[in-house]
């Protein structure tokens, strides 16, 4: 199957806000599966009803956009952890991701690729979380960083990581501190496996910038993979080619 305007490693990422007008709602809602809709149902709160359908409206719009079909066309596959791929083993590759009213996703034509945004908020046991889940070294990065930058490079950790654990697939898990990243303002984006650097070198480690009060990161397999950073317009299958960046 041909993917459009996708070639060789290209990824691309698009920016999706989850706070559309009510009517760019409703038409996503259309394109929803029987099943996605009664997800969507289950929500307790309508604003979480609403981001659940304009990410998985928004990914079906994309999707179908590169493979020549509709949206409601799309079929989703389902691993044993939950995480849904496309039904026919030719289509792209993707990974969504979300937090507070924006959404990242993230489309290959092959390839393992992980996505991860995270609203930078103030924890009351960062350090604690940090000290539990992080390796030693980012731990002792973000400790001896001035309290000014630590929440905003401990998120930078975080997406980085959680992007690394995404893009190694359904089923597959890897101890978050067995791998570390680079977190610090400035320092040159890096990802290293403890004791594997073949491994360590199948990796390429891209730090987002979807917006002010954000972080995000992308990883993917191969090195040196053109990444492309997108909006998705909040009028239905819309698309422009810029909007935000990548920070490396």
């Amino acid at each position: 199957m041909k993917i459009a305007a996708l070639d060789g490693g290209d990824i691309h990422v698009w920016r999706v806000r989850l706070d559309p007008e009510p009517e760019v709602v409703e038409a996503l809602e259309r394109t929803l599966s029987d099943d996605e809709r009664g997800r969507a149902n289950r929500f307790h709160f309508a604003r979480d009803r609403r981001r659940f359908i304009v990410a998985r409206g928004a990914l079906r719009s994309l999707l179908a956009r590169y493979i020549g079909g509709e949206p409601e066309d799309v079929r989703f596959a389902y691993g044993e952890r939950g995480k849904p791929r496309m039904a026919d083993a030719e289509c792209p590759a993707f990974n969504v991701s979300h937090s507070g009213e924006l959404a990242l996703i993230a489309i290959a034509a092959a390839g393992a690729i992980g996505v991860d945004v995270e609203a930078v908020r103030d924890i009351e046991d960062r350090d604690a979380v940090a000290a539990r889940f992080f390796s030693p070294r980012e731990y002792a990065c973000i400790r001896a960083l001035p309290e000014r930058v630590r929440t905003q490079s401990f998120f930078a950790c975080w997406t980085r990581k959680e992007a690394f654990v995404k893009a190694l697939g359904d089923g597959l898990s890897r101890p978050l501190d067995s791998f570390d990243v680079t977190c610090a303002p400035g320092d040159a984006p890096r990802l290293s496996i403890a004791g594997d650097p073949a491994e360590t070198q199948k990796w390429m480690l891209t730090p987002l910038a979807p917006g002010p009060g954000f972080e995000a990161a992308l990883v993917a397999d191969g090195r040196d993979r053109a990444v492309s950073c997108r909006t998705w317009s909040t009028e239905v299958a819309s698309y422009v080619t810029s909007g935000f960046s990548r920070t490396r």
